[in-house]
């Protein structure tokens, strides 16, 4: 009995002393123009570079969000951090210790380079799979203005039936109902519908993503894709219902490729290697969607709650002119008025046109060529790589940035003599992953005769001859119904071929 009673006394002991050992530092953080205080993120680290997860906090991964101040209890050692707020503030970096009993209090500040609110731009994450009680949290730290959670699926039950957008903080917005088709082939976000769809029984290819994209369209809903690379990709385009394609997505990561990527028609490791291969590929998929004379916004989503990253860091901006709404924003998003990133910063204009605007030419006795010129504002916390100018999915002009700061923010003039489509990006030096930014299209008609690529019709045309041959059923009803649906979309591709103007 006293052995056992020396014991816990020991226990005890050893206890008040590892709490004793403990030190408290006090994390303020304020907006360096306004001096307020304002939510950021945080990546904490001790000296074994492990990271560190506060109780009670709003962590995932490797990274924690607070409003303003926290107060840590920490081992005594030495620390290091990064503060991030979006892409529109400067990453804050920095490093403190912790000694025996010490209480400290570190006021740091953030800086913002650029408001793209200013010029009618707000961001938006279309792939967060986090808690509801958490998002305005989340948004405020990563300064997000657009948050349709995922909050369904084959898996998930909604935790609101709440289907009205919230606003909140002067100018964000969030609605806890969206939905995702999360089975291998399909990778569907489903947003504005009034009720989930019931995926509960959802077998591998049965009901198809074709019939639950057309029941989503009917019931007045927005759909997109959640990766570019979803095995189901050709056969929705085909339906010429599908509102968006996600290219920067759950497999371009922040800190690195990802350990699996997500199923979907796989890439080329040789042309497309890690770590930025996932990113380059989707990007190219999307261009080839282009080519065969489809219009289809980019969209983004970080897929936060499924893959590491932090809420916001794929996202989309979207123009929105006067007072911004939740309705305004879908609207720009379906409209293609949108640029895509995860690192700079754009404002990009051809002509003083907004990303996803038609330029006609060649009819009415007007020239058959047309002439553009491209503006750009672009801001970025890393270095440019390259900035290009793509047409037709062909870099024509790679531009320095101390060409293009002397030329005041303005690039070469892009020709156009038949069809097609343009669009602005650019990517930064970054080895650990893709981090870029690229505009949505500008399109180009001249007379009346669209641009359609043999090769790019082609590529989707086999992709859904392989996806066909997937297909596997006991059921020779539901068979014959998902065949259906592929019948129609290889005739869709074919007919893009039969139709095509151009190699």
């Amino acid at each position: 009995m006293r052995c056992c009673f020396a014991l816990i006394l020991a226990l005890l002991v050893c206890a008040q002393a590892s709490a004793a050992k403990k030190g408290e530092v006090e994390i303020r953080v304020v907006d360096s123009k306004s001096g307020e205080p304002i939510a950021v993120r945080m990546h904490l680290k001790d000296q074994k570079q492990k990271a560190v997860k506060p109780p009670k906090s709003v962590y995932w991964h490797d990274h924690f969000v607070f409003d303003g101040s926290i107060k840590l209890e920490l081992a005594p050692g030495n620390y290091t951090f990064e503060l991030e707020r979006g892409p529109e503030y400067k990453i804050r970096t920095g490093y403190f210790a912790i000694e025996d009993k010490a209480d400290d209090v570190k006021e740091l500040t953030m800086e913002r380079f650029i408001d793209m609110t200013a010029d009618g731009w707000y961001s938006g994450d279309l792939f967060l799979q986090r808690s509801p009680a958490d998002l305005e949290l989340l948004m405020k730290a990563e300064d997000l203005h657009v948050a349709p959670l995922i909050a369904w699926s084959g898996k998930l039950t909604p935790k609101s039936s709440e289907t009205a957008s919230i606003k909140f903080d002067a100018k964000r917005f969030y609605q806890l109902l969206g939905g995702r088709d999360e089975r291998d082939t399909s990778g569907l976000l489903f947003f504005g519908l009034m009720k989930p769809l019931d995926l509960t029984n959802a077998a591998k290819d049965y009901p198809s993503s074709v019939a639950l994209l057309k029941q989503a369209k009917e019931s007045g809903g927005f759909v997109a894709a959640d990766r570019a690379t979803c095995w189901d990709l050709p056969a929705l385009v085909a339906t010429g219902q599908l509102d968006a394609v996600l290219i920067a997505h759950a497999d371009v990561q922040r800190d690195g490729a990802p350990a699996k990527e997500l199923p979907g028609k796989s890439r080329d490791s040789i042309r497309y290697p890690a770590p930025h291969g996932a990113g380059r590929w989707s990007q190219d998929i999307y261009y080839q969607l282009l080519n065969s004379g489809v219009r289809i916004a980019p969209a983004a989503g970080s897929g936060s709650g499924v893959a590491p990253n932090p809420a916001g860091y794929n996202r989309v901006y979207v123009h929105c002119d006067g007072e911004p709404t939740w309705e305004k924003w879908w609207q720009g998003l379906k409209a293609g008025r949108v640029v895509v990133t995860n690192g700079p910063v754009m404002q990009p204009r051809v002509n003083g046109h907004l990303p996803g605007h038609v330029f006609i030419g060649g009819q009415q006795g007007q020239d058959d060529s047309l002439e553009l010129s491209i503006s750009l504002n672009l801001s970025t916390r890393e270095r440019i790589e390259y900035l290009e100018v793509v047409q037709n999915g062909k870099v024509v002009h790679e531009v320095r940035l101390d060409k293009w700061a002397e030329a005041n923010g303005v690039l070469p003039p892009v020709k156009f003599s038949e069809s097609g489509w343009m669009l602005v990006r650019a990517v930064t030096n970054n080895g650990k992953t893709y981090r870029y930014a690229t505009s949505g299209p500008f399109y180009v008609e001249i007379g009346y005769q669209p641009r359609i690529s043999k090769q790019a019709a082609q590529f989707f045309y086999d992709w859904t001859i392989e996806r066909a041959k997937q297909l596997k059923f006991d059921d020779p009803a539901k068979r014959a119904e998902v065949i259906d649906l592929h019948r129609a979309a290889r005739d869709f591709w074919r007919g893009k071929l039969d139709k095509a103007t151009a190699e």
